[in-house]
């Protein structure tokens, strides 16, 4: 009996493929790099996050901890950071592009390589992906606040006034592109419904086969709504940032 052959060749990023595979990776490791490096340094820098009305996503809920001396952001950002390198979706995109596991579709991965899935630590704690989603889920209420706050402007008698700014419209549009890839994520659909083996059992379960539908349709658009998020929730923080350092003045409509 002849030997099957395999279609994908031995060694890393030998392929049969003819079109450019690698240049998917690119996007990714430009994105994701960029937003990891400028997350960490904004984190450990731990200031200019806060001008009246507009906070930046990355220290909300504004903390005032005594006994803690760090950055309040390493407090925070733990639970949204954890909640997207665990996602289904950025897995696929970082395993890719940055581990090489493999480089592409029915591309090589290095030669004597033992498959060991999401078994063993590190890669075991991917399985924490729904608990972070409970965190996210309280997290986005708290950045919901502070885009509906952002609405509100200090006036000469020390009241609050409603008026729009720049800074407020690049609040709400980040906490909708935020609410959107929360969502459109894969185990709240499986929460919603995926779960369930018999939609018309029960009124209940209907109901939760009508979400299930309305959450299936995000999250066709889950890739889309996860880029676009990173990148918004990172304006969002350099805008406040520029803001509240002064390098930028918010224009407003009070």
């Amino acid at each position: 009996m002849a030997e099957r052959s395999s279609a994908v060749p031995v060694g890393l990023g030998r392929t049969l493929r003819r079109d450019a595979w690698w240049m998917e990776n690119i996007p990714v490791i430009i994105l994701l790099g960029g937003f990891g490096l400028y997350a960490t340094w904004r984190a450990f820098e731990g200031k200019f996050f806060w001008t009246d009305p507009y906070l930046s996503p990355f220290y909300s809920p504004l903390l005032n901890i005594s006994w803690w001396h760090l950055s309040p952001a390493l407090l925070i950002l733990a639970f949204p950071l954890g909640f997207r390198v665990t996602c289904y979706y950025y897995r696929k995109a970082y395993y890719r592009a940055f581990f090489m596991d493999p480089p592409g579709c029915a591309v090589g991965e290095p030669a004597r390589r033992n498959y060991r899935g999401e078994t063993r630590v590190p890669f075991i704690l991917q399985n924490l992906h729904r608990y972070f989603l409970y965190g996210a889920i309280v997290f986005l209420c708290f950045l919901w606040y502070d885009a509906i706050r952002a609405f509100w402007f200090p006036g000469y008698d020390q009241k609050l006034h409603f008026g729009i700014g720049v800074g407020s419209l690049v609040l709400l549009v980040n906490i909708m592109l935020l609410t959107l890839y929360l969502l459109s994520c894969h185990s709240l659909r499986h929460l919603i419904g995926g779960k369930l083996d018999c939609f018309s059992c029960t009124v209940t379960n209907r109901g939760r086969h009508g979400a299930w539908k309305k959450a299936s349709f995000l999250n066709e658009r889950h890739m889309l709504y996860a880029w676009c998020s990173l990148i918004s929730v990172g304006f969002a923080d350099f805008y406040v940032r520029m803001v509240a350092s002064g390098m930028i003045k918010d224009f407003r409509i009070l």
